[in-house]
């Protein structure tokens, strides 16, 4: 290697110490590349917020610099914020068939054309001015899922994405433990490889286990069938409709974005579905019920998804039955377990019968546990290691496991989203940071709902909020009208005529004091109303609502 060969910087913007937002660029010379660009799903704190992406501050200071985004899968966390990410930085995308197939999807909602997708084959090489970058096969719950090997003069770069090790594939397709051993015994710098699983002991289960599992219960029902799973799970879907096909069951298929990939995944040939089987939901009316499957979203509770809609009888074309039989076909995601329980519970009070995770083998993770993780290190066998994709605790786990392994504890890297690691065959060391941390997007607002927004919507959900319209003589400062008092959220007007009686009396006196000191200030008026009006609240009711007092001058 030449003396004055600059280092790589790999800089995560997205997927360290927490679950999704999956983003990392690697900077070298005068190029930066990006692998995924995803999203994240609020956490409770975040009220009203719709999804959470990465900062990337420091890739618009540099986008001169960035030459594309190389896609591992086609899941939202590792392909969400690509319609914002485009708005801000227009580069080529590089994917496979069916990742691209639901981006295309996406950038078509988001009306954004004028953005270059070049489908890539698992074995193909892209060549960049500074980087030749290697798609290679993996399995996932996902079908054309990829590992991504960036190799450059220093060394290279591999990116294990998200991967289980299956050797029943439903598409038949098998990761490509030749390439990653090749790959490995040529001599691997650096490993970024996910975290999700790694708490977890032995090795996941194979798809084809759920498959077993449906054909049982579908054997055995009489009654309708609603089945819930993450409408990008493909394979899971594909299960579904053999199961369905082979006892003769109709399938309807309900939620938008479970229309939209049965769609996209239908016409790219990764799902076959057999000619008649599926039909409109207008046309359920036709069979009986059983003869009907509905697949649906909604595995994770989510308040405004198709099965939740049907549990709360708010669907307008879907109810649950008594009798129905429901699958559950996913494991709620960290935080949403109390989401899930509640929607099990209404159907259970709707008379239906419902399987979920604890009751069969009905689900099956697409990442890899104990054991696949000590495969995937044993193939690569890199000199340093990065664990990513995952909370703190999963990082640092990881860490662990690479040291069972026997890798030096001074070689595994556990960073943060922002950190800097500066890499070459003499070592590697976090010498920095950039910007980095979570965009809000809330409606078609990106990045208008910070930290202050944020705490008075908190404020005003655990508090309420009291309005104090006040009408002020221009002459004299006197009051002309009011103070008129609006209560939303703090307490019931009519019954607390009292309270807000006494609250008029204090907001007229504290203007009465400004008056006579002949304070004109608006600022300093309205500040005085707040402090007077709080103080007396927090007194007789021990709380704290937010006061938004309205001068208005005649």
């Amino acid at each position: 290697m030449k003396k004055n060969t600059p280092k790589i910087k790999v800089i995560p913007l997205g997927g360290l110490n927490e679950i999704g937002k999956n983003m990392t660029a690697i900077e070298y010379k005068d190029e930066i590349i990006l692998i995924d660009c995803g999203l994240s799903f609020p956490e409770e704190e975040m009220l009203g917020i719709d999804i959470v992406i990465p900062d990337i501050s420091y890739l618009i200071k540099h986008k001169d610099k960035v030459k594309g985004i190389f896609l591992t899968h086609g899941h939202e966390d590792h392909i969400g914020a690509l319609p914002y990410f485009l708005k801000k930085i227009n580069v080529p995308i590089y994917g496979t068939k069916l990742t691209l197939g639901l981006v295309e999807f996406k950038l078509k909602e988001h009306k954004l054309g004028n953005v270059k997708l070049q489908v890539v084959k698992p074995g193909q090489i892209l060549k960049k001015s500074n980087f030749e970058v290697e798609f290679i096969r993996v399995n996932h719950s996902i079908a054309d899922a990829c590992a991504i090997a960036v190799h450059t003069e220093v060394g290279t770069i591999f990116h294990t994405g998200d991967f289980k090790i299956d050797h029943t594939p439903i598409d038949g397709d098998l990761m490509d433990f030749g390439r990653i051993a090749e790959i490995g015994s040529k001599g691997v710098l650096l490993m970024l490889a996910e975290s999700t699983n790694v708490e977890r002991p032995g090795a996941t289960m194979s798809e084809k286990t759920v498959g077993a599992t449906l054909d049982e219960i579908f054997s055995g029902a009489k009654s309708r069938i609603i089945v819930a799973t993450f409408a990008s799970n493909v394979h899971r879907l594909q299960q579904v409709i053999n199961s369905a096909d082979k006892y003769h069951r109709k399938v309807v298929v309900s939620g938008r974005s479970m229309v939209n990939v049965v769609g996209v995944a239908s016409e790219l040939g990764y799902l076959n579905v057999p000619e008649g089987l599926m039909i409109d939901i207008n046309d359920m009316g036709n069979y009986n019920d059983s003869e009907l499957v509905l697949i649906t979203t909604g595995s994770q509770g989510e308040p405004m998804s198709a099965l939740s809609r049907m549990a709360a009888s708010e669907h307008k074309k879907l109810d649950v039955q008594p009798g129905d039989l429901v699958i559950i076909s996913a494991n709620p995601i960290p935080g949403n377990e109390k989401l899930v329980s509640r929607v099990i519970n209404q159907l259970f009070e709707r008379g239906a019968e419902v399987i979920y995770e604890a009751l069969a083998d009905i689900h099956v993770s697409g990442h890899a546990c104990q054991e696949e993780l000590k495969l995937m290190h044993r193939l690569v066998r890199p000199k340093f290691f990065m664990p990513v994709h995952g909370e703190y605790r999963h990082l640092k786990q990881h860490g662990e496991l690479a040291v069972e392994l026997g890798m030096p504890r001074e070689n595994i890297l556990i960073g943060s989203n922002g950190s800097i690691l500066e890499i070459d065959s003499k070592g590697a060391k976090f010498t920095g940071s950039v910007p980095s941390g979570n965009i809000l997007i809330d409606g078609l607002g990106i990045g208008d709902v910070g930290n202050i927004v944020l705490r008075d919507r908190r404020h005003l959900s655990e508090d309420g909020l009291m309005v104090v319209v006040v009408t002020i003589s221009k002459e004299n400062g006197e009051v002309v009208a009011g103070p008129d008092i609006i209560s939303r959220g703090f307490v019931y007007v009519r019954e607390s005529e009292d309270l807000m009686h006494n609250a008029r009396l204090i907001v007229k006196k504290a203007l009465e004091n400004c008056s006579g000191r002949q304070i004109k200030e608006w600022s300093y008026m309205k500040n005085s109303i707040k402090d007077d009006l709080k103080n007396y609240l927090y007194q007789k009711t021990k709380r704290n609502p937010m006061i938004l007092p309205i001068i208005m001058e005649v």
